[in-house]
């Protein structure tokens, strides 16, 4: 980490001639972290202030410096820091014109980027530099403790086996249990920070952490490069069983969208299913976690052959009648038993599974707009029900906003009513805007399962 001082012209004239500066001016604003702060990911010291490096973008940087998220007490600030994705070391280039305190003191830039970086990050430059060969078989050396886990396995499913994909034969998944994972841990931490939106390292002491990590081969020599990694707890299940939750996975930002996240998600499924595990779970997935979540686990019930039998009836349904004209609402969730053996055989929780059986039920029934008609009513009537209450369409249960001085989303009551006149109560204006919601609510989760069922089809055609 090094500081480089600009001399201003302002230095070298006489005291009598300097201006006064002006009283505007000396009020110290500060600059947010994100917008003098750029971060590099290279795999050798030649791409080290390369224009061609691998630039990539935090997740939100303000949050470690100062109360307000800023910099403050220097002039034409500019930091540069080069991560390793080698070694996981880092070296921060610190340069500005001047420093002064105006008011706010002056930043310890030292300090904040040790609360990001810790110990991976390195003072010297040429001692960073040197890393490259010092610490070239880093990744190496963690994967020779390590275990190595199949990837192409049936995962579970008994039917048609076209639609699972082989996984490239140079990409590797380990294991990395008991106290190698806090060592492995600590250099891929900074990574957790930057990239994974509100998150918090795990507790390395607990030994129920298990770290997953997916590694390129070399194919010219035996080097080995990390491409991501996931975090997994293992923990019981009453009264006999285990679970296992994913608490956080990361692509390194240069391997991203190449497929090696579907690879190691694939691989964990393998594990819950060869270690029967009771389910798999995803704590908190983002949008995209879940988007490649849902392929992937789509892909898995699609050559599973009780799926086809249990989906049968439910797509007849969708055929046959027109939904728009029924007065109860019609839902078309799966058997329990279904339910049941999708766990017990794909590790799938239920939660998952009930998300993917709308993609599964829109992939099945075709494009004939009738039928798409009506299963976009199952989805309205689903999406209605979790969010007001399975009684909505009747005369029950009914939403109106209230005035607040908070967050006005966060502010609703809700009435069940046995009909009469306690119901014109309800048909507020307000009714409306709830009715609003619910469609926007609706064609998003659409939105989401077409997006779904048309990475399956380009993948389908692809092979």
């Amino acid at each position: 980490m090094s500081n480089k001082l600009s001399s201003s012209s302002d230095d070298l004239l006489p005291e009598r001639k300097r201006k006064r500066p002006n009283a505007v001016n000396s009020i110290d604003d500060g600059i947010e972290a994100n917008e003098c702060i750029e971060f590099y990911m290279v795999s050798s010291k030649d791409e080290v202030d390369s224009p061609s490096s691998f630039k990539f973008v935090p997740v939100d940087l303000n949050a470690f410096f100062e109360e307000d998220g800023r910099i403050h007490g220097y002039q034409d600030l500019k930091i540069t820091v080069w991560i390793s994705s080698i070694s996981f070391r880092a070296y921060a280039d610190i340069s500005f014109k001047s420093k002064l305190n105006r008011g706010k003191g002056i930043t310890d830039l030292k300090s904040a980027f040790q609360s990001i970086l810790a110990d991976n990050l390195v003072e010297e430059k040429d001692d960073f530099l040197q890393t490259f060969s010092t610490e070239c078989d880093y990744v190496k050396s963690v994967v020779s403790e390590a275990e190595v886990l199949p990837k192409n396995t049936a995962n579970g499913c008994t039917g048609n086996s076209s639609y699972m994909k082989e996984e490239p034969a140079d990409v590797e998944v380990f294991r990395v249990k008991g106290t190698e994972v806090g060592h492995l841990y600590c250099r891929l931490v900074p990574l957790v920070l930057l990239l994974i939106d509100g998150s918090n390292p795990i507790d390395i002491t607990d030994p129920s952490w298990e770290i997953y990590i997916t590694v390129q081969k070399g194919q010219q020599d035996s080097s080995m490069k990390l491409l991501g990694f996931a975090a997994v707890y293992r923990f019981h299940k009453y009264p006999d069983s285990m679970r296992l939750r994913l608490g956080q996975i990361l692509i390194l930002p240069p391997y991203q969208r190449k497929g090696y996240g579907c690879t190691l998600l694939k691989v964990i499924n393998n594990v819950a299913i060869s270690d029967d595990i009771y389910d798999l779970t995803i704590e908190e997935p983002v949008k995209s976690l879940q988007h490649v979540r849902t392929c992937i686990d789509v892909q898995r019930l699609l050559a599973f052959e009780p799926i086809h039998e249990a989906l049968g009836p439910i797509i007849s349904q969708l055929r046959n009648g027109d939904l728009s004209k029924k007065s109860k609402a019609h839902r078309c969730g799966p058997p329990a038993n279904i339910v049941e053996d999708v766990r017990k055989n794909l590790k799938i929780n239920k939660r998952q599974f009930l998300q993917c059986w709308e993609v599964l039920i829109y992939v099945s029934l075709g494009a004939v707009k009738k039928h798409i008609e009506n299963w976009k009513t199952v989805i309205s009537n689903r999406v209605r029900a979790d969010v007001i209450g399975k009684e909505s369409e009747g005369a029950g249960k009914r939403l109106i906003d209230i005035p607040t001085q908070f967050d006005q989303r966060m502010s609703f009551a809700m009435f069940k009513s046995n009909g009469g006149e306690s119901d014109m109560l309800m048909k507020d204006e307000n009714q409306g805007n709830i009715e609003e919601e619910l469609r926007k609510l609706v064609d998003e989760r659409i939105t989401e399962i077409k997006a779904v069922a048309k990475k399956l089809s380009v993948k389908n055609k692809a092979k």
